[in-house]
């Protein structure tokens, strides 16, 4: 009979087998993919991401591997790649190879792998399409978008001018005038500034965005079957982003009830007609769970970061009172104090244009861009990787590669304009990154950044409460989304 002792060693022998059969199945998985640091069993990478912070890390390993490693986020294997050339081949140059989306287990867990961002294949095509085709019918890229915008610039200047010089922290405000033209196209609705509930909406947004750059949220990200059921801030999100979901399905259940078929009124219209001619077709990807998963998608990826862009742009400025006193002048000399900015104003104004490029740069809100995955066997730089692997391009290692920016650490609007100060392109301006998985609301986000910074800056001259030397324009927290330290900010009139 086997005693206590018998019973150990068998149970070490057991754990034992077990590492070195993981371990081996790794190191097997591992041959034929780009190099790496050794991933401990179970916990990959994990501790290295913690101790030195998940940027730092890519870059130091970038800087010994080269361009292209493999981490492991967990069990899971992931492709990074890092800097402009291994970026821009991977999604421009073999784009259908790696225009597949990754895992995300904060929005899996939202959405259930529906909508937009989270779709594959055939789904994401169809989706993207009918997406790209709705938001251009209501405005996006064209002149009449720029009337709403307009409109909002004014809410804007309302607000601001009503705060009466005295110090205001601009997140918030910020946030909502962005969710306010994508709610305005997707639901044809405005929220007004004083809007306790929609605010408070936003808020949570905001912080659970926060959570999931925290360690908590990373955690939840390499471990999500075990995170779910542990307590902790991580379960914190998606409790944050309830009443914005219950909003978006209130107002999918408003407009079904309410639908005229001949005149829809906004992009949850469309989707409701479209789902009704396609109710036949079991593989189609128009249902109401896909709705709102990508009406919630908009909001998020649009509101969020045009918002923390927005303010991201402030805080430089304030920074840099030479750059704002320029931008006063190009003002005043292409549009004047009374007129409206217009978006064709922006072609007769290269400072504006470079400086809101340079802030978009620095800024770098989303800087690990969104996961791809392989959607077949990839032969790439010579490395083997199999179909479904994540990949994940660094897009803030594209906006501070130093091959295409002279002073990648420091704003310098000498990066979009040229000798005679003209603006000028950069290709390694890939904020809304590249390839055919690229930001569909970038022409949205372009029209508002130029309005609002040009319609404020008609309007005022913005103070900080300390001296521009001391400002900190460096993130508060960087992972999923960069994030901008808190500052206070007067709105000085210039009239």
């Amino acid at each position: 009979m086997l005693d206590v002792n018998d019973f150990a060693l068998i149970f070490v022998a057991f754990i034992t087998c077990l590492v070195i059969l993981t371990v081996g199945k790794n190191m097997w998985k591992r041959r034929k993919l780009p190099p790496g640091p050794f991933p401990l069993p179970i916990l990959g990478n994990f501790l290295q991401f913690q101790s030195e912070g998940l940027i730092p890390y890519f870059l130091k390993m970038s800087e010994k591997y080269g361009p292209v490693f493999t981490v492991y986020m967990g069990s899971r294997p992931t492709v990074v790649l890092c800097g402009y050339q291994a970026v821009k081949e991977a999604l421009v140059d073999h784009g259908d190879n790696f225009g597949g989306r990754g895992n995300i287990p904060v929005f899996e867990r939202l959405f259930n792998k529906s909508g937009l961002v989270l779709a594959n294949g055939e789904a994401w095509k169809q989706l993207k399409q009918f997406s790209l085709l709705t938001l251009r019918d209501f405005g996006m890229g064209k002149k009449s978008l720029e009337e709403p915008i307009q409109r909002e610039a004014q809410h804007l200047v309302d607000h601001f001018r009503n705060s009466n010089e005295q110090p205001i922290d601009p997140t918030n405000i910020m946030i909502c005038a962005s969710s306010n033209i994508i709610a305005a196209i997707i639901m044809g609705t405005r929220y007004d500034y004083n809007d306790k509930k929609w605010m408070k909406i936003l808020h949570d947004m905001h912080e659970a965005f926060s959570v999931a750059c925290s360690f908590w949220g990373q955690l939840y990200d390499l471990f999500p079957k075990i995170m779910r059921i542990l307590p902790g801030p991580h379960n914190g999100v998606f409790k944050m982003l309830q009443e914005l979901e219950d909003v978006i399905k209130e107002r999918v259940k408003s407009n079904s009830a309410t639908l005229d078929r001949n005149c829809p009124r906004d992009y949850i219209d469309c989707f409701l007609i479209r789902m009704d001619q396609e109710k036949q077709n079991s593989k189609a990807p128009f249902n109401t769970e896909n709705l709102v998963a990508t009406v919630f998608d908009m909001f998020l990826g649009g509101a969020e970061s045009t918002g923390i862009t927005l303010i991201f742009g402030f805080l430089i400025l304030l920074k840099y009172p030479e750059i704002q006193e320029k931008l006063h002048e190009e003002v005043d000399q292409v549009i004047g104090r009374r007129r409206e900015p217009m978006i064709e104003d922006r072609n007769n104004m290269p400072y504006m244009n470079a400086t809101i490029h340079e802030i978009q740069r620095f800024s770098n809100v989303l800087p690990l861009g969104i996961i791809r995955s392989t959607t077949k066997e990839v032969n790439y730089r010579g490395y083997h990787i199999p179909q479904g692997t994540d990949m994940l391009p660094i897009l803030g290692t594209v906006l501070r590669d130093p091959s295409q920016f002279e002073t990648p650490e420091e704003i310098n609007l000498k990066h979009f304009l040229d000798e005679n100060g003209k603006f000028k392109k950069n290709n390694g301006f890939l904020a809304f990154s590249a390839g055919k998985r690229t930001c569909i609301g970038e022409s949205l986000v372009r029209m508002q950044l130029f309005i609002y910074f040009a319609t404020i800056l008609q309007k005022f001259k913005l103070k900080t409460t300390v001296d521009p030397k001391d400002l900190d324009i460096n993130p508060a927290e960087c992972g999923i989304e960069t994030l901008p330290p808190s500052f206070k900010i007067s709105f000085i009139p210039r009239e």
